[in-house]
């Protein structure tokens, strides 16, 4: 069998992203070296054929999953996976402490400037934050950081991902577009007209 056939298959009957040497225990002849040139190679080919579905790497490591551009698709189905829907509250303090890890609860209320600790205990319980570490202030406040979980629910590779702090108008206005978009589409639809 070649390497690309193994490394597919293994991504394909994973439901969390493996690591190139997680990959690589599939079979005795494989390193880490040549997992990650199969799956570049395996990319290569789904980006020419038009596949609905490509190799993400989130983290550390590598998933197969469907396009974004599909999305809209498989939310008709009922067994498709969702991920946890974010409050506004849970967004804003998740950006906070994706832009400021690590960070400490009270910095993140003088942010807010409200209350952090029931959205704290939400984002840890769904892992999208954990404890890093303890500060050098009075008491040794807990350090509060991003997890693999965080990288993998949002599709980054690592935090140098996420858009720069000047760039985040430009990136929210074209989200809120789509997002008006998507209702508009779907306001049309429930209405009975014809969507184009």
């Amino acid at each position: 069998m070649k390497v690309e056939q193994i490394v597919e298959a293994t991504l394909f009957a994973s439901q969390t992203p493996l690591t190139a040497d997680e990959i690589a225990r599939a079979d005795e002849v494989l390193v880490a070296e040549s997992v990650v040139a199969a799956i570049q190679t395996l990319r290569d080919e789904y980006e020419g054929s038009e596949r609905a579905f490509q190799i993400y790497q989130l983290g550390d490591g590598y998933q197969v999953l469907t396009r974004p551009e599909y999305a809209p698709y498989l939310e008709r189905f009922d067994s498709v996976p969702r991920a946890p829907h974010l409050s506004p509250a849970a967004l804003e303090t998740l950006a906070i402490i994706a832009y400021r890890n690590p960070i400490g609860r009270i910095e993140i209320e003088e942010v807010r400037g409200v209350s952090a600790s029931s959205v704290l205990r939400t984002l840890l319980d769904w892992e999208l934050v954990a404890v890093v570490g303890r500060g050098e202030g009075l008491g040794r406040p807990l350090l509060y950081g991003v997890t693999q979980m965080f990288l993998e629910h949002f599709g980054l590779k690592d935090l140098s991902d996420l858009p720069a702090p000047d760039e985040l108008p430009v990136v929210l206005g074209e989200l809120q577009e789509a997002m008006e978009a998507e209702a508009a589409v779907a306001d049309a639809e429930e209405a009975g007209e014809e969507v184009i």
